[in-house]
C-alpha cells in the first residue's frame, strides 16, 4: 500500500514541477494580452498655462487648459486586420480634445493605434494615422510591454510623427506602487497645423499660404509599473509657437501654447487602483503559481521518498520464546 501512494506522490511531483515553468514561460506570454474591447479616457490640467488668443493673435496667460484624451477598443476593425496579420491585434481609436478654460475648444486630434495585444509592439495595416494622415509607428505608444524591462524604449510622438528614445531613469515608489521613471524630450520640430483650428473659417492651408509655421517641443515624462506595463502617472512640458509669415505681422514668433501638463488627481487615484489589481493578476501568473507549484511539487517527492523509504525498512523480529530447561536425570 506504501509502494502505491509513494508513486502516486511521485507522479504529482513531476506533475506540479512541469507546470511550474511551462505557466511562467508558456501559458503566461500567450494569456497575458490587451483586451480589443477596452475602454479608458484620462483628463489631464495645465494650470496658469499660456494660450494664442486667435481673434488678437497674442499669448495671454489663463488659469486652466483641459486636455481629455480617449482611447477606444475597435473590435471590429481588430477581428479584420487578424485575418491577414495572424496574430492577436488591438485597434485604439484614439481622440485628444484639448479646451480653454472657457470651455471652448481650442484642438483636437484624432488617431488610430494599432499593435500587438501581446508585446504592444506596432502592426501596420490600413487605417494606422494621427490626425487624418497615414503614419507607420516604430516603437510603442501609450502602455508599456508586460513586465518591462529597466533600459530604454522607442516612443512615438504623435505630434512631431516621429519616434525618439524614452529614457529609463530609475525605479520610483509612486503612492505605494513600485513604478520605473522614463523621459523623453523632444527638441523644437516643426510640425503641422491641426485639421480642425478653433478659429472657424480658419484652416491648415489658409494658415500655410501666410508662411507662418508651427513649432512643438515638449519633456514627457511616465511613470510605469513594470509588471502590467501601465503608466500610473504622465506629465508633459509642453511648448508651441508660431513662427513668421505675415499671420504674425512684424513679429518672429509668438506663443501658441506653453504648460505644465498633469493629470486630474482624481483620475490619479482610478489609476493607480486599476494598476494595482492588475497587476495582482499578472503576480499570480508569473509568480505565486509558479513558485507555489515548484513548492508543492518538492514537498510531493519528500514525502514519496519518505514514504519509500519507510516502505523498504526491514521488520523488527518478533519476541523470541524462552527454551524450556530440560529435566535432570539422577
Amino acid at each position: 500500500m506504501r509502494r502505491k501512494a509513494s508513486l502516486i506522490l511521485l507522479a504529482l511531483a513531476v506533475f506540479f514541477a512541469a507546470l511550474s515553468p511551462l505557466l511562467r514561460w508558456y501559458a503566461f506570454p500567450r494569456l497575458a494580452k490587451i483586451p480589443a474591447h477596452q475602454y479608458q479616457d484620462m483628463v489631464l490640467e495645465a494650470k496658469d498655462a499660456t494660450l494664442l488668443d486667435y481673434g488678437t493673435m497674442k499669448a495671454r496667460k489663463v488659469s486652466k487648459v483641459t486636455i481629455v484624451q480617449t482611447l477606444k477598443g475597435n473590435v471590429e476593425a481588430s477581428e479584420k486586420i487578424e485575418k491577414t496579420a495572424g496574430k492577436d491585434v488591438v485597434v485604439w481609436d484614439g481622440l485628444s480634445y484639448v479646451v480653454g478654460p472657457d470651455g471652448k475648444m481650442v484642438s483636437k486630434i484624432p488617431e488610430r493605434y494599432i499593435f500587438d495585444a501581446h508585446t504592444q509592439e506596432p502592426v501596420h495595416a490600413t487605417g494606422e494615422m494621427v490626425d487624418g494622415d497615414p503614419v507607420r509607428r516604430e516603437g510603442i505608444e501609450f502602455k508599456w510591454p508586460f513586465l518591462t524591462e529597466k533600459r530604454d524604449y522607442e516612443y512615438f510622438d504623435a505630434q512631431a510623427r516621429v519616434t525618439a528614445p524614452i529614457h529609463y531613469k530609475g525605479t520610483r515608489d509612486f503612492r505605494g506602487v513600485e513604478v520605473y521613471y522614463f523621459e523623453q524630450t523632444i527638441p523644437w520640430t516643426k510640425v503641422k497645423f491641426p485639421r480642425t483650428m478653433p478659429v472657424e473659417g480658419i484652416t491648415p492651408e489658409s494658415v500655410a499660404k501666410t508662411g507662418t509655421t508651427r513649432w512643438y517641443t515638449t519633456v514627457r515624462k511616465f511613470w510605469v509599473e513594470p509588471l502590467t506595463g501601465a503608466p500610473v502617472y504622465g506629465e508633459e512640458i509642453h511648448k508651441e509657437e508660431l513662427r513668421g509669415g505675415t499671420l504674425l505681422g512684424d513679429r518672429e514668433k509668438v506663443t501658441a501654447f506653453a504648460g505644465h501638463v498633469k493629470m486630474r488627481e482624481d483620475y490619479i487615484d482610478h489609476t493607480v487602483d486599476l494598476v494595482k489589481s492588475n497587476r495582482t493578476l499578472v503576480l499570480l501568473m508569473t509568480s505565486y503559481l509558479p513558485w507555489g507549484f515548484l513548492g508543492l511539487g518538492i514537498l510531493l517527492l519528500s514525502l514519496a521518498l519518505c514514504l519509500e523509504a519507510r516502505g523498504r525498512r526491514p521488520a523488527d523480529p518478533g519476541p523470541t520464546q524462552a527454551a524450556e530447561p530440560e529435566p535432570l536425570n539422577a
